[in-house]
């Protein structure tokens, strides 16, 4: 039986699934609340409870702007990159994660301060892949586009909520003790969390996600059903190795695929600045423009699962298209005048290309994980995250490029956001397309199957050929 089959079988996205979704949705929320602080202190958008760290902290704080925005997407960079993507990761890092946070809340003096901030990103960051990981492992492909959207979604809504707790509570040492609190709930919930059956398949495992999926049909409601997994090539009941990191590089068709989804990444990033950084000029009420910031990119998501979801558009169109008017926001939004309470502004139109680009980040996120089999789906979103936080690291020392000329920085956001929507077209699409399981299958003609009589198909109409 075919892995898809099994899901149909057991249920694409029954009770239980839906009950395993709220902890992964709830846990993105509570992941938003404790990142919020590092990315909007490094986005100018400040409050009292920030200003209250500057006044604890003033003597060692006379560091440059560009530094501490980028040390904030550092701390996102040096994190978990291992091929495992299983839930006993996802207990550690949330456990050392509430651990670092509340020593936020105690730090005696910066240094601490800055450290445990550095570790919570470590932390975060690698629960945030695979809180989206196993989001679309624990369903059927055909709902990969509405889980991954969900889970990206309730990152936003954790950003506008910060918001509402930084508004009430204005010292920072409550306000980060407050915004953890959720993770210790989540946590005790995250250890009813089962394994994702398609890793445990990936790896050889099948009697393992054998009984998941049979777990998953009582729980659906479906009863005790026997599933019987096809083998996975090379596997005789023990568990096969990681291919690693390297595999991205050595095998041919990850290589090109790789490449132009770092570009991508990367200049999703890059985009998100340039935009947050044109929206954050505007004087108006601070406490305000962050949960706009956050509240903007919701109307992106009913827009991805409407757009990615026709055959018309699919993924590969509607990154491409998101991307370039992204760009083009970045570029058109120089001209027009930085002013609050008017729709024709810099302001306005940022917000409008930070949907934009809010809409790309969540299709890339859903399409990465379409392009990458299982084995290594970790391996390759980690990667290619991490070229986001380059972007991230990078982008504020553009705006220095004002001293060649004014419009030079906006200049180079448009273009990386158009180029890179350009080559966005080189990938393939995956739209009604079966997900790759192992390495095997990408490059045959397994990998496009529907059924087993269209494999028979194609392979026939080759051979006449």
């Amino acid at each position: 039986m075919d892995l898809e089959e099994a899901f149909l079988a057991a249920g694409e996205f029954g009770r239980y699934q839906k009950r395993m979704m709220s902890v992964l949705v709830l846990l993105q929320v509570t992941l938003a609340l404790a990142l919020a602080p590092v990315c909007y202190s490094a986005s100018r958008v400040t409050w009292n409870s920030f200003l209250s760290i500057l006044k604890e902290f003033l003597e060692v704080l006379n560091n440059s702007y560009c530094f501490s925005s980028s040390s904030s997407q550092i701390n996102q960079l040096i994190r978990f990159r291992s091929g495992d993507c299983g839930r006993h990761t996802l207990f550690n890092a949330l456990f050392f994660e509430l651990l670092f946070a509340y020593g936020t809340a105690l730090a005696p003096n910066y240094e601490l301060f800055a450290l445990s901030r550095l570790l919570v990103g470590m932390m975060n960051g690698g629960m945030a892949l695979i809180c989206f990981i196993l989001s679309q492992e624990y369903v059927g492909k055909s709902y990969w586009a509405l889980t991954g959207t969900l889970t990206n979604m309730t990152f936003a809504v954790g950003i506008a909520l910060f918001a509402v707790l930084g508004y009430y509570i204005r010292q920072w040492r409550n306000l980060a003790t407050a915004a953890n609190c959720p993770g210790v709930l989540l946590f005790l919930f995250c250890i009813t969390l089962p394994e994702s059956p398609r890793w445990l398949f990936s790896r050889g495992r099948t009697n393992q996600a054998e009984r998941v999926l049979q777990s998953f049909a009582v729980r659906n409601g479906k009863g005790r059903i026997t599933l019987k997994l096809r083998r996975t090539p090379g596997s005789s009941g023990s568990e096969v190795p990681s291919p690693g990191l390297l595999v991205l590089a050595t095998h041919s068709v990850l290589r090109c695929r790789t490449v132009v989804l770092m570009y991508v990444w990367y200049a999703c990033s890059l985009v998100y600045y340039g935009l947050t950084m044109n929206a954050s000029e505007d004087k108006g009420n601070r406490y305000l423009s962050v949960a706009m910031y956050g509240l903007v990119e919701l109307p992106a998501y009913p827009l991805c699962i409407y757009f990615i979801n026709k055959t018309w558009a699919g993924r590969r169109k509607s990154l491409a298209s998101f991307l370039i008017l992204a760009g083009l926001c970045c570029l058109i939004s120089m001209f027009l005048p930085v002013q609050s309470g008017s729709w024709a502004s810099g302001s306005s139109l940022a917000l409008l290309g930070k949907l934009m680009v809010s809409a790309a980040f969540n299709i890339v996120y859903v399409y990465t994980s379409e392009l990458y089999p299982t084995v290594i789906r970790n391996a390759g979103l980690g990667v290619c995250s991490m070229s986001c936080r380059v972007g991230g690291i990078l982008a504020p020392f553009v705006p220095s490029m004002k001293v060649l000329h004014a419009s030079m920085p906006f200049t180079v956001f448009c273009l990386i956001g158009v180029t890179a929507g350009a080559l966005g077209l080189l990938l393939p699409e995956t739209l009604n397309k079966p997900v790759a399981e192992t390495l095997e299958e990408l490059p045959s003609p397994g990998y496009q199957r529907m059924i087993e009589t269209q494999v028979t198909y194609i392979v026939d109409l080759i051979n006449s050929t």
